[in-house]
């Protein structure tokens, strides 16, 4: 258990709070494991129709926490509380409903792509600088990002590295609506309470056609770790994260010289 990580349930609507405002509720280990045993139950939970997933103190999520991850990680693998979340991602039974106040990076943006209606406010600004960390996407983002924004936007997130403002993302598909900050929790608890009034079986029933077999994208999930634990060892991982931590901009140039 973890205090950085809220759950709730009340009215069929399961409500999963990132809580850790002062770190800008960057995931850890234990975070990543309460995270997907609140989805596992309630997706088994009869009493629950919805899952809502909020963030904190104007920040949804910078990501991974670094030095847990890499603590974690042990630089050889992806951490199994990470692997067991985005492979629990497109597995998820029942509607997924998302609020986005401030920033939404690495995970806190790929996430998205697995959740049914997405709320932001204009703040919000979504990022995915795998690359810039000797990275690759992961959560199936290299499937699905293309498939939902087209390819060139796609690339400019992953690969170019750019933020994508609120505006941006509602013309991209991802986001449903932009909301004020004061009302963007109210505006996701309206849509999950209209969600959880639905017959429930018709509703997942209609969720699971819409959404498609899972296969797919557990298949591009699991190459995506492959490939991000292959990068975890690489030099520029390695630059990547030293710089991170001694907050300096990476040198790449360095590797290219001594290859």
């Amino acid at each position: 258990m973890t205090d950085d990580v809220q759950i709730s349930t009340a009215g069929g609507i399961q409500t999963i709070r990132l809580n850790r405002a002062t770190k800008k509720n960057a995931l850890t280990a234990a975070m990543y494991t309460a995270i997907a045993d609140a989805i596992e139950a309630g997706d088994a939970n009869p009493d629950v129709g919805v899952h809502v997933i909020l963030g904190s103190g104007g920040v949804f999520s910078s990501g991974n926490d670094i030095n847990d991850f890499l603590a974690t990680s042990k630089g050889a693998s992806v951490p199994t509380p990470v692997l067991r979340f985005i492979r629990l991602l497109p597995r998820i039974e029942k509607p997924v409903v998302a609020g986005v106040d401030g920033p939404a990076v690495g995970i806190g943006t790929t996430l998205l792509f697995h959740c049914d209606l997405v709320y932001a406010t204009p703040g919000a600004v979504f990022a995915t600088p795998f690359l810039d960390l000797g990275l690759v996407p992961e959560a199936a983002s290299s499937l699905l990002m293309p498939a939902r924004m087209g390819y060139a936007r796609a690339f400019e997130m992953l690969a170019l590295g750019t933020p994508f403002p609120a505006s941006r993302m509602v013309e991209a598909g991802l986001i449903n609506a932009v909301v004020s900050a004061s009302d963007l929790e109210a505006k996701a608890m309206e849509a999950a309470q209209a969600l959880a009034s639905k017959p429930p079986e018709a509703l997942q029933a209609a969720r699971r056609l819409m959404r498609g077999d899972p296969a797919e994208i557990i298949k591009r999930t699991d190459a995506e770790a492959v490939t991000f634990a292959e990068r975890l060892m690489s030099p520029e991982a390695r630059e990547a994260f030293q710089a991170f931590l001694e907050k300096r901009p990476a040198d790449f140039a360095k590797l290219r010289q001594k290859g």
